[in-house]
């Protein structure tokens, strides 16, 4: 773009765009952002479309520039305002975010999904079934060179957008891995309501192959609440014989500003150092 493609917007013109798959999160960096650009100003321009009722602009890159603007207390902002189509749009929303650090998994799942349907959308080839030497690429083939990625990742994340709400916040806290999400993913909509029943009941969490039995179950209509139950109680081979301190126990023993990690290694020194006085002993 050249640079008389800039131009000047009122901040109170802009709107979201509709169905960002990318949150605004208000942390600290957007915090340091706002101290910036009340220095500097905004360095870099937006990019936004003029919204199809004529009431201002969508937001398609830059929505923390703009928030952060909002913070520092300042009106206006450069943008490049580009006569795209939602299709277009929404390609040029996720390019422009998707490298960004820190992006959750169901932000990148869902923008996967949006960019695949808009690219379909687009005519791009839509079959998921040939593979003809000659033949156009398939879309996710296409959305996943792009990103620099394997179709079979991009199709994996997109699976995590067949996750109820609860479940998919699970995966974005690091609660659930991936892998076995995917497969959860397969499970019906109450199937995986009871599912999180028995999470919470339990205080546990499936593996892949506890989340792989259930899969099965639910493809062969087997998955009833009873049976994720007798699935999510059962003995993991990491979760055998163990021991529970409270840390409010705990603190006390230690200086401030040790990790829970230190305190168990310091635990665990201490066990054996003792365990090797005592053979000491019994060996004279």
């Amino acid at each position: 773009m050249k640079k008389q493609d800039f131009t000047v917007l009122k901040i109170e013109d802009l709107h979201p765009f509709p169905d960002n798959p990318f949150r605004l999160v208000e942390d600290e960096l957007l915090i340091e952002m706002a101290e910036s650009i009340k220095e500097f100003g905004v360095v870099t321009p937006i990019i936004t479309r003029p919204k199809e009722d004529g009431n201002g602009y969508e937001v398609i890159a830059g929505q923390r520039r703009v928030r952060a603007s909002q913070l520092a207390g300042i009106e206006t902002i450069p943008a490049f305002v580009l006569p795209l189509d939602r299709d277009k749009a929404i390609i040029t929303l996720v390019d422009s975010n998707i490298q960004r650090e820190n992006i959750l998994p169901s932000e990148r799942a869902f923008a996967y999904k949006m960019k695949l349907e808009a690219m379909k959308r687009q005519g791009y080839r839509t079959d998921l079934t040939s593979s003809q030497v000659g033949t156009k690429l398939r879309t996710d083939e296409t959305v996943a060179q792009g990103f620099g990625i394997g179709k079979t990742t991009v199709q994996r994340y997109i699976r995590l957008t067949e996750l109820i709400p609860p479940i998919l916040q699970m995966v974005d806290e690091g609660q659930i891995a991936l892998t076995p999400a995917v497969e959860l993913s397969f499970l019906k909509k109450d199937e995986q309501e009871n599912l999180r029943i028995t999470m919470e009941s339990e205080d546990a969490t499936p593996s892949l192959s506890q989340a792989q039995r259930m899969k099965k179950l639910s493809q062969m209509g087997r998955l009833d609440m009873d049976t994720i139950f007798a699935i999510m109680t059962e003995e993991k081979a990491n979760q055998r014989e163990t021991v529970k301190i409270g840390m409010d126990k705990l603190r006390k023993y230690f200086p401030r500003g040790t990790t829970p990690k230190q305190m168990e290694d310091f635990i665990i020194r201490l066990l054996e150092r003792e365990l090797k006085r005592k053979r000491n002993r019994d060996s004279r």
